[in-house]
């Protein structure tokens, strides 16, 4: 696959990527997508309502 080199260390094993973000930059940002959700797997969750009420309560009146 072109624009993808692999970083070995001294006994060939692969340890590291270089992506060509020109040609593959799309697919980069899906696959950090993933790695952001995977890091917040444990996070608390804030229910639907409350995170309105607040969104709400920030947004300064219209008009």
């Amino acid at each position: 696959m072109t624009g993808i080199q692999f970083v070995t260390d001294q006994h060939g094993r692969k340890t590291g990527v270089l992506i060509d973000l020109k040609k593959h930059g799309a697919i980069w940002e899906d696959f950090r997508d993933g790695l952001v959700a995977e890091s917040r797997r444990k996070e608390k969750s804030v229910p639907y309502e409350q995170y309105r009420a607040k969104r709400l309560k920030n947004i300064p009146p219209r008009g």
